[in-house]
């Protein structure tokens, strides 16, 4: 645990790139193939889940630190984390009636035991266990690694080190190719000392059938697509509003993968049949969506079977679910990543014309145009297909891995924007504890504000110490860490989506809100309305 946190440490004390990664390789050498799998596991986000109730974590954080929970609250009001309090409140030596009880002898130090003998059991220990080993475990721990421990327990685990950086750093570990290390972290696998010497051996010895390939993401277009060239060299499609997916069809099996590395099995039967006349060999890459009538359906929908292990039949037919493809990244067996994407697209709609009328599987449309112009047209008319924009694909494009500049952009339509008043305000975690940077705003409906949407970003350092000192002068109520505040700031909210939602009071949900400015212009009366903010809901 030691070794794990001064790597913590030794990344968080720096911004450059490369001391990072000097970091990174120095840890991976010398760590035990236990702790190195975990090590990396941790670093690449799979962390646990939060193992203990974040309120029994605070009166057992006061009960070692001997302070009454008044004051817990007050210094973790303050610093904003609870890992970070535990660990700054309880003595380095927990003191007893008797006096100092000496710090415990650990039998190992070793991060692969802290996390599967005194972590991973926490989760089905009754509550008084759990106390007991928090306690003790906050006993034998000190500095950096307590403060790491209680991270990982809370399952706020974070570091300053993107998934690349590890990836390169056990490339130089291993001698391997840092493209052969990413496909080899993709989907499932369980750290273990065996794991991570197959990731590392220089022939492949892992059994990698059914993982995907690492996914390959667009930048978003900031300037005039103008610059990009001949509209003549690009591929423009519609971007969906889905899961990006992988439909995988090796030995005989169908899986379905998402972006984010989780397997899909038995989620999308529907998807799964129709995959099932794909040609042995195949891999395609494309969007998963909600799909009625040849017509997509808003994301709220696709949620109700995005955690579905077992859908029911009520389920199946009221959302039924749809993938198009957009890529094909092997056929035969054969990787054709590097082939132009003119090649792909030609292997995609070959491969789909194989599959039988009505399949659950289809092709994402090319959109024709002739100039630029045209482009900018047709993104003006994305919300009438469901699509948020528009992609941009370099023709002679190979699909490569993660987000590379200048072959694949996004360019989103213009959100909607709303001018809403602020009206509840909450304290904010981590650098923005002791400020009030958590907000709800409202709308008007009739002589009565109607909370709309909540909104934690879009303003500068300043503006939210400004608006910080408003609230505080401004409170009418206080309702736990909530205050409602007097309604007179006015801020433009910008959205993705838009829909009517029985759950809030507004009768309204959106996607995505953000604050766009402070209207600075403008007073509460002059907020939008809700029978206007209604007229966005598409038809």
């Amino acid at each position: 645990m030691k070794a794990f946190a001064a790597l913590f440490d030794a990344i968080d004390a720096t911004t450059a790139t490369n001391e990072k990664v000097a970091a990174l390789v120095a840890y991976f050498r010398a760590a035990p193939p236990a702790d190195a799998a975990w090590a990396a596991a941790l670093l690449l986000g799979r962390r646990p889940k939060r193992l203990a109730k974040a309120g029994d974590l605070r009166l057992w954080g006061a009960e070692a630190a001997g302070v009454p929970p008044w004051l817990f609250e007050e210094c973790y009001a303050q610093a904003g984390d609870l890992a970070e309090t535990i660990a700054l409140l309880i003595p380095e030596e927990a003191e007893t009636g008797d006096g100092e009880q000496p710090r415990r002898d650990l039998p190992t130090d070793s991060l692969a035991w802290w996390v599967e003998s005194q972590l991973l059991p926490l989760a089905g220990m009754p509550t008084d266990a759990q106390r007991a080993a928090l306690l003790e475990a906050w006993r034998s721990l000190r500095g950096s690694s307590r403060f790491v421990f209680n991270k990982l327990l809370t399952g706020g685990f974070r570091v300053g080190v993107s998934d690349g950086l590890v990836v390169r750093a056990l490339a130089q570990v291993s001698g391997l190719p840092p493209d052969t290390i990413q496909h080899r972290l993709m989907g499932q696998w369980e750290p273990s000392p065996a794991w991570y010497r197959a990731l590392l051996q220089p022939v492949d010895v892992a059994d990698q059938w059914s993982r995907p390939y690492p996914f390959f993401l667009a930048h978003p277009l900031t300037g005039e697509p103008a610059a990009l060239g001949a509209v003549q060299d690009w591929q423009i499609e519609w971007k969906w509003d889905g899961i990006r997916c992988q439909l995988v069809k090796r030995n005989g099996r169908v899986l379905l993968w998402s972006r984010g590395e989780e397997l899909l099995v038995g989620r999308f039967p529907e998807v799964e049949a129709s995959a099932e006349w794909l040609p042995d060999g195949t891999v395609l890459d494309g969007e998963l969506l909600a799909w009625r009538e040849g017509v997509p359906m808003p994301f709220t929908a696709l949620q109700r079977r995005i955690n579905r292990k077992v859908v029911g039949r009520t389920l199946l037919r009221e959302v039924p679910c749809h993938v198009l493809v957009y890529d094909c990244l092997e056929t035969e067996g054969r990787d054709v990543r590097d082939a132009p994407l003119h090649s792909r697209r030609a292997l995609a709609e070959s491969v789909i014309a194989l599959l039988p009328s009505g399949a659950s599987i289809g092709l994402s449309p090319v959109v024709a145009v002739e100039s630029w112009q045209d482009v900018a047209s047709v993104r003006d008319a994305s919300r009438s297909q469901q699509a948020e924009g528009l992609m941009l694909k370099r023709r002679t494009s190979a699909y490569g891995v993660g987000r590379k500049v200048g072959d694949w952009w996004k360019w989103k339509i213009d959100p909607f924007r709303v001018d809403a008043v602020l009206v509840y305000a909450q304290a904010g975690h981590g650098r923005r504890a002791g400020l009030y940077t958590d907000y709800t705003f409202a709308i008007w409906d009739g002589d009565a504000l109607v909370p709309f949407a909540k909104a934690y970003s879009g303003l500068t350092d300043s503006e939210i110490r400004e608006v910080d000192r408003f609230i505080r002068a401004n409170t009418l109520e206080k309702f736990g860490p909530v205050r409602t505040v007097k309604p007179e700031l006015v801020f433009e909210l910008a959205f993705e989506g838009i829909q009517r939602s029985p759950r809030h009071k507004s009768g309204i949900a959106v996607r995505f809100p953000r604050i766009a400015r402070w209207r600075r212009d403008k007073t509460a009366a002059e907020a939008d309305r809700l029978d206007s903010v209604r007229a966005l809901i598409p038809a």
